[in-house]
């Protein structure tokens, strides 16, 4: 509980406190057995208070378990209207009717019973109204966040057509004969359609990702100097997997960004996915130059999210093996379809 929660709590019952000995106050009576008696009832009643809040509610009633719930609270009005009687005793006996005719047990009983659980009723069904009234006015403030993304999501899908048209009129401008330029241009226009909009979907078919990432690694190659060998191996039985959109582009970005480029020594990058039966395997492996120190993952945000990912994504359902060493970084992933 916050410090600042736990102040307000005890102004709360301070002042319920005081409310009771100013109403129950009578002239027969002396003050302070009215201050005495109010404040027993005090404890008994915050005891089946927060009993019930803490205790009752979250684990019958919220689970639907009315009658536990029920029989709970009774239970608990019970047990203190019994732990009353013995104490109401002993300060009429010894404090406000000495020499006097007692109370019975039954009359002390009866009239604890009542008040405790009039109280008690009243606090634990108000303080429920209260939190109801706060969860709606947090679901309120979660569907207003909503509507503002989904509005703002639509906004931004003129950004994606201008960005388009302005891919199509650069296409016109270059120079046919640079095929390779116009090549990169209209693999670029790809993976920026599937970014925008196919991964917009939870699921995706294994087949887009595929198409994503042969685009992704055409881009790369043509870019790298040519003593690069990359090896992209994929298993035709993966197709029909489903999986979320680029789980897997993290890891080979940071292949192509960290694979070394020695003149001396062969340098590549191999990729493999692979059917396992209910699992599906994903391998990639880089060299490294003499320059690339080892803990690679560690050098942008980009992996971490990426485990992030997997361990939200797919808990339990995933094996990641990472392989660090001076001369080489493989990434080992085993995902769960099922």
């Amino acid at each position: 509980m916050k410090k600042s929660n736990a102040g307000v709590q005890v102004l709360a019952w301070c002042m319920l406190y005081i409310f009771w000995v100013m109403v129950f106050q009578k002239r027969e009576l002396a003050f302070s057995r009215t201050v005495t008696i109010e404040f027993c009832y005090l404890i008994f009643i915050a005891a089946n208070f927060y009993f019930t809040i803490y205790y009752s509610v979250p684990r019958f009633l919220y689970q639907k378990k009315y009658n536990s719930f029920v029989l709970l609270f009774f239970t608990g009005i019970l047990i203190t209207a019994l732990l009353r009687v013995p104490l109401a005793s002993y300060l009429n006996q010894h404090y406000f009717l000495v020499n006097q005719p007692q109370p019975t047990f039954e009359k002390i009983f009866t009239a604890s019973f009542l008040n405790i659980f009039i109280w008690s009723f009243a606090l634990v069904a108000g303080k429920l109204m209260i939190d109801r009234f706060q969860f709606q006015q947090y679901l309120d403030h979660i569907n207003r966040q909503k509507e503002q993304a989904e509005l703002d999501f639509l906004n931004a899908q003129f950004n994606p057509h201008f960005l388009f048209n302005s891919i199509n009129s650069i296409y016109g401008h270059i120079d046919k004969q640079n095929t390779t330029a116009r090549n990169m241009l209209l693999t670029f226009s790809d993976m920026l359609r599937y970014q925008l909009y196919d991964c917009n979907s939870k699921r995706i078919t294994m087949d887009k990702e595929i198409t994503y990432i042969k685009n992704y690694v055409a881009m790369q190659k043509a870019r790298k100097e040519s003593d690069l060998i990359v090896d992209l191996c994929i298993d035709p039985s993966i197709g029909s997997f489903t999986i979320t959109p680029l789980l897997f582009i993290a890891f080979i970005e940071n292949a192509f960004k960290y694979v070394g480029m020695n003149k001396n020594n062969q340098n590549k990058i191999l990729i493999s996915f692979k059917n396992e039966g209910d699992e599906l395997r994903f391998e990639c492996f880089n060299t490294k130059g003499n320059g690339i120190v080892n803990n690679i993952e560690h050098k942008g945000i980009g992996m971490s999210n990426a485990k992030r990912r997997l361990e939200l994504l797919y808990p339990e359902k995933h094996l990641l093996r990472i392989d660090d060493t001076d001369n080489s970084y493989k990434v080992d992933l085993i995902i769960s379809t099922q």
